[in-house]
């Protein structure tokens, strides 16, 4: 996508870097990301620049900056740290001031895209009027907007952007929902006004300063506020850019202003800023107070007591189970999979397609074990699709009820045998609906170990939403035993796999802190409407994927490279796990997306027996992540523990399944 950046383009005045040119209007535009810690800026960065990225040092500091081009434009990105104060002293927020005073690069930052978190509004408001004073250009984005729901937080994004004079826009970064939106208003960034009333004698001190500061990138109340808070860079860029004069002048005025008022003026800054910011949140967000029902504030209590809590959780997982795998994976997808395309649709296609003399290009749409229509749209859109779609209506009532936080309570001490504690319950959770995703969000816990040990697991053995609809529809076809067998050791290794890892890596845990909303009855249609939204951003990325996996699947089968892998890998499936030798094409498409690799054992479940069935979809399970969790797993955890932990979940994927396959023929099991 081309973004309109007419807004943006003016001459920075400066040397450029990239374009070696100076006084002319630079191609090369630089926008920053920036925000609190925990708002989600990492994933709406890898959004807006896709994988493409690299990392660099700030000069004079340890802290790492990612850079990316946005995509489909020359417009350089930098994700810069979550700082809780712009004007604090601390290494993460000088780095985030350096970066727009741009001290050691040719040409200045054009504009910030401000992220802030729907559920935290007066912190990131905060700290969103501390930036409105460089007087760039600024982008407003309220992530994370999924998560108010079970808070009762609603918000007002008209009210909010007058009050600022930006542009305001909403995402769910970590699913790609708003991203869009976001591409199409960058080009609309405005400059938003003066929105901070300081205390008369630091307005005093400002009005000065801007009096002796000629125009530039950065506002004069900017830098004053800067050289106010002692910050050693600001007076370099004013020696640099308005010479050495008018920084003795300015640092002179400053000493005589702090001499003259006693006091610590990070805290008058930050107390101004949470005053407006209190404000700013009273006029546009709403919260509904909890709900006075004593039954489910008494309910609320019972979930989070060991003896009461363990029934309900297996009650709600049995209900939900019950909705996903029953509802959604049987009765939805035999209407529209059973009766709309194969009994409407894949004939019609084929009809379609006959006149075309080439039989080559009509097996490469309708042949009905790799053709684009009936493996690639057919099974995503009449298989993956109404499934996933229960699943996000399932969580979604979970986490609007409140429910989801008080199970993180409930399994904090089961975790603690994991080196985790009961925070860990949410990316675990979170992979059942995408492990990419879930991967992200282990940025939530608050020690290294925790991060490896959570994406280790999220890796070794959690099925994504996609791979869990399959599951359960093959599942749901053979004895109940195979449903035990195969959560049962999906749930114990997890447990088992956790407690050693936690044995082996060094670091402690830490203590549970997290907030715990009001249980609340779920409001049915936000849920809903939520879930569809989800649904539809994960299919629109998905569909295109499974019609290149099918594609690329197709044409290796026709040139012989399937046969050929096969015959490689006849002693592993075959003979250590007892498979049929056309797994290797579902495993083959597991990799490249493990939703295309479910869907491709359903297509072809007709050539295997129940004990076939159940091993196939475990090693699915152990095997690895599809390409993009693939990817975020190497930015996030570095190329050593990425590739560590690759290593050893698909060594035990093949061990699993050749235990698994010799055990039930040794003793007779068929799940029948």
């Amino acid at each position: 996508m081309v973004i309109d950046m007419e807004c943006l383009q003016r001459s920075c005045g400066k040397k450029c870097i990239e374009c070696d040119k100076e006084d002319v209007v630079c191609p090369h535009h630089k926008l920053a990301i920036v925000g609190n810690l925990n708002v989600g800026k990492s994933s709406l960065f890898a959004q807006l620049c896709g994988s493409e990225t690299t990392s660099f040092n700030v000069p004079g500091s340890t802290v790492s900056i990612s850079r990316g081009k946005l995509k489909g434009s020359d417009t350089d990105f930098y994700d810069t740290p979550g700082i809780y104060s712009l004007f604090s002293p601390n290494e993460d927020a000088r780095v985030s001031r350096d970066l727009l005073l741009c001290r050691d690069c040719g040409h200045a930052i054009d504009g910030i895209l401000m992220v802030a978190d729907a559920k935290n509004l007066k912190r990131s408001i905060a700290i969103t009027l501390q930036y409105a004073e460089y007087g760039l250009p600024m982008l407003l984005d309220v992530n994370m907007i999924d998560e108010i729901q079970s808070r009762g937080i609603e918000i007002d994004y008209d009210k909010l952007s007058e009050i600022l004079g930006l542009e305001v826009c909403t995402t769910v970064a970590n699913e790609g929902i708003g991203v869009r939106k976001v591409f199409s208003r960058l080009g609309r960034m405005r400059k938003p006004g003066v929105l901070v009333e300081y205390p008369p004698r630091i307005e005093r001190y400002l009005k000065i300063v801007d009096q002796l500061l000629p125009d530039g990138q950065v506002s004069s109340r900017a830098i004053g506020l800067l050289l106010l808070v002692d910050d050693a860079n600001a007076e370099k860029y004013v020696e640099m850019n308005f010479g050495v004069a008018m920084a003795r002048q300015l640092k002179s005025l400053v000493r005589d202003y702090q001499r003259r008022e006693t006091g610590d003026y990070h805290i008058v800054l930050g107390q101004t800023y949470n005053r407006i910011a209190e404000e700013i949140v009273a006029k546009i967000q709403r919260v509904e107070p909890p709900s006075q029902l004593s039954l489910l504030l008494r309910f609320g209590d019972l979930c989070t007591r060991f003896s009461t809590g363990i029934p309900i959780a297996v009650v709600v997982l049995t209900l939900m189970y019950l909705f996903v795998g029953s509802f959604g994976a049987t009765f939805l997808v035999d209407s529209i999979n059973g009766i709309l395309f194969e009994g409407y649709l894949i004939p019609w296609v084929e009809k379609l397609v006959a006149p075309i003399p080439s039989v080559f290009i009509r097996d490469m749409i309708v042949d009905p074990d790799f053709g684009i229509f009936p493996t690639g749209i057919a099974l995503a859109l009449g298989l993956v699709l109404p499934v996933l779609f229960c699943f996000y209506i399932a969580f979604g009532f979970l986490e609007d009820s409140g429910y989801l936080a008080r199970i993180s309570v409930l399994l904090d001490k089961v975790f603690q045998l994991m080196g985790l504690n009961g925070k860990g319950v949410i990316p675990l959770v979170m992979g059942f609906s995408c492990v990419t995703m879930a991967i992200f969000t282990t940025r939530m816990l608050d020690t290294k170990k925790e991060k490896i040990i959570a994406t280790f697991l999220l890796l070794l053995g959690m099925p994504c939403a996609p791979l869990l609809a399959v599951m359960f529809i093959i599942l749901n076809k053979m004895a109940i035993s195979a449903t035990i067998t195969v959560f049962g050791l999906i749930f114990l290794q997890i447990i088992v796999a956790g407690y050693l890892a936690n044995k082996i890596l060094p670091g402690e845990r830490t203590p549970l802190l997290m907030e715990i909303p009001a249980m609340r009855m779920p409001k049915i249609g936000k849920v809903v409407k939520m879930s569809a939204m989800k649904t539809y951003f994960f299919i629109k990325e998905a569909v295109p994927v499974f019609i290149a996996a099918s594609l690329c699947v197709f044409l290796f089968e026709r040139v012989g490279g399937l046969d050929a892998l096969e015959r490689a890998s006849e002693p592993i499936v075959q003979g250590l796990m007892g498979l049929p030798e056309k797994s290797v094409q579902v495993f083959i498409k597991t990799i490249i997306r493990r939703e295309s690799g479910a869907t491709e054992i359903e297509h072809l479940s007709a050539i295997y027996d129940n004990v076939q069935l159940v091993v196939n979809l475990l090693v699915m399970t152990f095997l690895s992540p599809c390409l993009n969790a693939i990817i975020v797993l190497y930015k996030e955890r570095g190329s050593r523990v990425a590739t560590g932990i690759l290593a050893a979940v698909m060594v035990y994927a093949i061990a699993v399944g050749t235990v698994v396959n010799h055990a039930c023929r040794i003793l007779g099991i068929t799940f029948t």
